[in-house]
């Protein structure tokens, strides 16, 4: 061996070897030549520390994702994990040695031992495995807008409305809920109501949301919403000494990348609000890999970022790792990047000026080598293979080392049908999901205020039109007089009218008209 190699496996071997639990991830590359004695490790305490897994379609990327979540489930450690494709349900079945694994077992002087993991299949559809919900609640204004590709204006009515439901003891468990209270303070006496504390709803904002709402809707995937609601403590699960793999198939969403990305971010906030604080961890509570992470973050407004910065920064405490999976780290915006600590960055291209652009400043993001000239090797990379730099037990970046990646042990590909119909039928918690509850929410609430407030109006307009009858009846109509004044009014006018006469015609005769005692006018 010579002395750059001698030199080379020595600084891997004072850079990787951990004195705690690790995971085995390959051996490194000088030269073109597999250095076996130059192990490749990732501690467990190190992998709530966040990490990137990288590289150009094709490279590897997802077997790499295999990898780790194979021997985290060794660990005791569960994993959760986005099957976009739906071909990691191959974990669950041990794999099968062929010419070109044996290859790199010689290689990296590792035996191939097949195995399969405890999994469990999750969907947002309810098609592929159990259903995952949450309610509108749950997901919080900032998320919700991002789902329904809200501007500003209306992400802030939309926040108005979760703060009125919030004050108003609502909960907004689906999406009719949603739309109940959109439409109730909107107009009528839910406009005035918030009028003063809440501002004002415009009709146009209104029904621009109303209808991003029902596209939702109409592209079948209003069940995201709801309840049961997703317990998270169903992640934490493990069998047999072995952590549970949790495998999210998007399958039959991918042309929904917005709905199923956010969500998981909702997923992960939901765990850290509700993990207790574990400080320095021997191995993590959970990993989180968030495969095609570029989608999460395109065209999100501000407020997204810094919810995700927040998380991503935070979240470590709980014991929680989180590994973004995608094409170029310039996918990832620096704030989030600058915390990812371990970095496995599969073969970039650079085939046009903008992938020369991602090149060099995915070169600046490694620590320099003494063995390597960084751009040409992540150019060079074969299948399988990788630059990696991670933390070692002391949170120190490693050597950067070109890595020939070991070989998964169970069935990389996707398990038959009938297989997968099996599993999820057997599996408590599908079971557990099926369930649909309709509580009293928003919707209810609202519906019963709205009929009380009619039933009342109703009331006050029958009694008033009751009083105003009643005093119809007790005073005689406009120019009406009763009889008893009908009756004295006709006689007076007649005696008043015979003796005027009587006067009229004594006056004219010369006579003087006889009166009884005087006369009515005394004379």
């Amino acid at each position: 061996m010579s002395d750059q190699k001698v030199l080379f496996t020595e600084k891997i071997k004072s850079s990787y070897a951990p004195t705690g639990a690790s995971i085995y991830l390959g051996a490194g590359i000088l030269n073109g030549e597999v250095l076996a004695a130059a192990e490749i490790n990732l501690p467990l305490r190190m992998m709530n520390r966040h990490g990137l897994i990288a590289g150009a379609t094709g490279t590897g990327k997802t077997r790499t994702l295999q990898l780790l979540a194979e021997q985290l489930s060794d660990a005791n450690v569960p994993v959760f994990m986005l099957d976009v494709k739906g071909d990691l349900s191959g974990l669950y079945q041990a794999g099968s040695t062929n010419p070109k694994i044996e290859d790199r077992s010689k290689q990296l002087n590792k035996p191939f031992t097949p195995s399969g993991y405890p999994i469990e299949l999750y969907s947002l559809s309810g098609k592929s495995g159990a259903q995952m919900r949450a309610t509108v609640t749950e997901f919080g204004p900032v998320l919700l807008a991002k789902i329904l590709e809200l501007n500003d204006t209306q992400t802030g009515v939309l926040s108005v409305i979760f703060k009125y439901a919030d004050d108003n003891k609502m909960p907004i468990v689906d999406l009719n809920d949603l739309k109940k209270l959109l439409g109730y303070l909107s107009e009528g006496a839910g406009a005035a109501e918030i009028k003063s504390s809440y501002g004002s709803i415009s009709t146009s904002t209104s029904s621009t949301i109303l209808r991003k709402i029902v596209t939702i809707e109409q592209q079948g995937l209003a069940n995201l919403f709801g309840e049961k609601s997703f317990d998270i403590e169903d992640l934490f699960n493990r069998i047999d000494g072995k952590g549970v793999i949790s495998l999210l198939n998007i399958a039959d969403v991918q042309n929904q990348p917005v709905l199923y990305s956010t969500f998981l971010l909702s997923l992960l906030a939901e765990i850290y609000q509700a993990m207790p604080e574990a400080g320095d961890l021997d191995k993590p509570k959970l990993v989180f890999f968030f495969d095609e992470a570029h989608l999460l973050f395109n065209d999100a407004p501000k407020a997204f970022l810094e919810q995700v910065n927040t998380i991503i920064r935070l979240i470590r405490s709980k014991g929680i790792g989180v590994f973004f999976c995608t094409q170029s780290p310039m996918d990832i915006p620096e704030t989030v990047l600058a915390q990812l600590g371990n970095r496995v960055q599969h073969a970039l291209r650079a085939f046009t000026p903008n992938d020369v652009d991602a090149l060099r400043k995915t070169v600046n993001t490694y620590p320099k080598s003494d063995f390597y000239e960084i751009d040409k090797i992540l150019t060079g990379l074969g299948t399988g293979q990788a630059l990696i730099t991670v933390l070692n037990e002391k949170g120190i970046p490693t050597e950067v080392a070109a890595t020939m990646l070991t070989p998964p042990k169970a069935v990389m590909g996707p398990m038959a049908v009938s297989d997968c119909e099996k599993l999820m039928q057997t599996s408590p918690i599908f079971t557990k999901y099926q369930e649909v509850i309709d509580p009293v929410s928003a919707f209810e609430m609202l519906t019963d205020r709205i009929n009380q407030k009619m039933a009342e109006d109703n009331e006050v307009k029958a009694a008033q039109e009751e009083q105003k009858n009643a005093e119809a009846k007790q005073r005689p109509r406009a120019g009406e007089k009763s009889i008893v004044e009908q009756v004295m009014g006709a006689t007076i006018t007649r005696q008043i009218g015979k003796e005027i006469v009587r006067g009229l015609f004594g006056m004219l005769t010369g006579k003087k008209p006889r009166s009884r005692s005087g006369g009515i006018f005394g004379f």
